[in-house]
């Protein structure tokens, strides 16, 4: 034991010896951690109800394993059936009343969804097929998940055909942003946040 007089290293208040490394502390989890507005009613229903052109975009997200995930969040933006981005007000509109989020009116098309994925991380989107500017149509979608310290970016392009994003990419590379079209006004989109056909993702300047 060393006597009273002996020389020691200083040390911090956490016990660590001054002039030294402090280790490493735990990693922090990647929100969101709470459901207020995240999402809201009818978040996947952009389609005033009973519309006869509804289409149905759905997928499931997939980590570089393969495996679903349980707890991503995506957000969908589209052009209106006549090709227009303005949309109508209404996604997210306040209750006076109660100060909650009653969702769309079901009458007014917005053109922006945000849908949670269920516990085999599967989605679902139910919307009017977009207008098309220039290329084939598309569906714009951001998504959040646990471990993405930034959202990602991508396409859900309902056809194939000439376009300037996915005449730049390669074969293999351009087939991830196409959605498979099922029968009934089905779309299949899977998204995969990494390994083997990982989803194209975008970068805005």
């Amino acid at each position: 034991m060393a006597s009273p007089t002996s020389p020691t290293s200083p040390t911090s208040l956490s016990g660590t010896p001054l002039g030294s490394a402090p280790p490493p502390t735990p990693a922090h989890t990647v929100g969101p951690f709470f459901g207020y507005a995240l999402p809201f009613p009818g978040g996947g229903q952009v389609a005033p109800q009973g519309h006869p052109d509804t289409i149905h975009l759905h997928g499931r997200v997939l980590d570089g394993a393969g495996e679903p995930v349980p707890d991503a969040l995506l957000d969908f933006w589209q052009a209106a059936p006549d090709g227009s981005l303005a949309g109508a007000p209404g996604s997210m509109r306040r209750d006076p009343v109660t100060g909650g989020f009653p969702g769309r009116d079901g009458i007014g098309f917005t053109g922006f969804g945000r849908v949670a994925t269920d516990a085999d991380g599967h989605y679902a989107l139910h919307t009017l097929p977009p207008g098309r500017n220039a290329g084939p149509p598309y569906v714009s979608v951001c998504v959040f998940a646990r471990g993405l310290l930034h959202h990602l970016f991508t396409r859900a392009y309902l056809a194939d055909g000439p376009d300037a994003l996915l005449d730049a990419l390669p074969a293999g590379r351009r087939a991830t942003l196409i959605a498979s079209e099922e029968p009934h006004r089905v779309y299949r989109f899977d998204i995969r946040l990494q390994g083997e056909d990982e989803t194209v993702f975008l970068e805005f300047p």
